[in-house]
């Protein structure tokens, strides 16, 4: 795995900012943010997603909200980032 960093929150007050990282092996995202409450989690729980699958949300997994002004780091498919 080589991770390439793509962006961090744009003027991040802290150290405990939202991050996103590229693995330029798998082009999987790896993202730090913040943990989504727990009435945001509810709510994702209620909506679903694909009929018949599960709401649970996984041991192995967790919910996170990502600040809208962190789009402009996620690479399209062209190769661009919006922004």
């Amino acid at each position: 795995m080589a991770l390439k960093f793509l962006g961090i929150w744009p003027n991040t007050p802290d150290d405990g900012s939202p991050t996103i990282w590229l693995d330029d092996t798998s082009g999987d995202l790896i993202i730090q943010s913040w943990k989504a409450d727990e009435a945001t989690v509810r709510e994702a729980r209620e909506v679903g997603s694909v009929p018949g699958h599960s709401t649970d949300i996984p041991e192995h997994e967790t919910v996170i909200r990502l600040p809208a002004d962190m789009l402009q780091f996620i690479p399209r498919p062209n190769g661009s980032k919006d922004g």
